[in-house]
């Protein structure tokens, strides 16, 4: 039996830009080619892949989240799938994720998972490939699947990232603000939100666009934390994303002293900026704001998706 282990940091977006379509409204047809403009953060926190195959008559790929059957795991299965075309085996395959941050609350769990899966499976494989192009596999699989559009090149990167040209890696465009290693992400989460009905959403589409490239727009004029902060929680506020208690937890982070908060996408889900020496502070005003409710403290990732020993 082969094994590979690969680490994705969890991806934090902040704000983002549906981008499928061309200047002339026409639909791309390159998945490589849709993608998202938008921001966000890598945390440290995210998801653990290990990836066991054994030589067999007919293919076979087996996913588990946390020690339980996922087949719903359609990105997953879809850069595997890709892989084991690119080396030409037939492999019975077992894929075990561990996601140590809530799934499908906007912390880009099924990005870290394509992004870790492509990375051990390749290794396995014995198929060398740079970063951009195991991260196409992962972006391709996640359009497809209509999981994301965006979060991959980030998490290549880590750190506060900008995407302000959308595609697959090697054809988005992506900056990062400079961010020391004192900052802290805390994240509240009430509910997830379905991704796949926001991107298919006509309704919401035209809200989210508008904003979202004006934002972009305005974190790139002034690029400071503090600037991406409240620029983020305006397109929450604007695009309607942001329910009351959601309104009143940002509220709460920053009075305790958080550098800014926004809402992540997609997720009924909060997430605060803030330096070390505020974090006790924050931390207790979230926990009292929202009795009971999952919080994630991380510290940030600027390395980026990687193998494991």
């Amino acid at each position: 039996m082969k094994t590979a282990r690969a680490f994705c940091p969890a991806g934090i977006s902040s704000f983002f830009q549906i981008c499928d379509k061309t200047k002339d409204g026409e639909a791309i047809t390159d998945p490589a080619r849709v993608g998202a403009r938008g921001g966000g953060f890598a945390i440290e926190t995210g998801v653990s892949t290990e990836v066991r195959a054994v030589e067999a008559e007919e293919e076979r790929i087996s996913i588990f989240i946390d020690g339980k059957p996922a087949p719903y795991a359609e990105t997953t299965r879809t850069v595997a799938e890709s892989l084991l075309r690119e080396a030409g085996k037939i492999l019975d395959i077992a894929i075990e994720h561990r996601v140590d941050v809530p799934i499908g609350a906007g912390f880009g769990s099924s990005a870290a998972g394509a992004l870790g899966t492509a990375l051990a499976l390749s290794r396995m494989l014995g198929i060398n490939l740079t970063y951009n192009q195991l991260g196409r596999i992962a972006h391709v699989a996640e359009v497809k699947c209509l999981t994301g559009l965006g979060t991959v090149g980030p998490l290549l990167l880590g750190g506060c990232a900008i995407t302000t040209e959308p595609g697959a890696p090697g054809y988005s465009v992506i900056d990062r603000i400079p961010i020391s290693s004192d900052h802290r992400i805390v994240a509240v989460t009430y509910r997830p939100l379905p991704t796949k009905d926001t991107l298919l959403s006509q309704e919401r589409r035209p809200l989210i666009n508008k904003w979202g490239l004006k934002t972009v727009e305005r974190i790139v004029g002034n690029p400071s934390l503090e600037n991406f902060m409240q620029a983020s929680k305006e397109f929450a506020l604007k695009t309607g994303f942001a329910t009351g208690r959601i309104k009143r937890l940002i509220a709460v982070a920053e009075k305790a002293g958080a550098v800014g908060a926004a809402q992540n996408m997609l997720g009924e889900a909060v997430h605060a900026l803030v330096t070390s020496d505020r974090l006790e502070d924050v931390i207790k005003a979230l926990k009292q704001a929202a009795v009971n409710k999952r919080i994630v403290i991380a510290k940030l990732d600027f390395q980026g998706a990687r193998w494991l020993k």
